[in-house]
């Protein structure tokens, strides 16, 4: 592979590990999420008793 194949698949896979890498960082640090999350409910409206 030439230097330029090297460069580019260095370059491509390490902005996308770099990328992941703050996504995890996000979730795991960014405090009070939990009060926000939204799940799908139990019930369904039209089986209401």
């Amino acid at each position: 592979m030439t230097i330029a194949g090297w460069l580019v698949m260095v370059l491509s896979v390490g902005s996308v590990t770099l990328l992941f890498s703050w996504c995890i960082y996000k979730v795991i640090t960014t405090p009070g999420e939990t009060e926000r999350m939204h799940g799908f409910e139990q019930e369904l409206p039209d089986e209401k008793k």
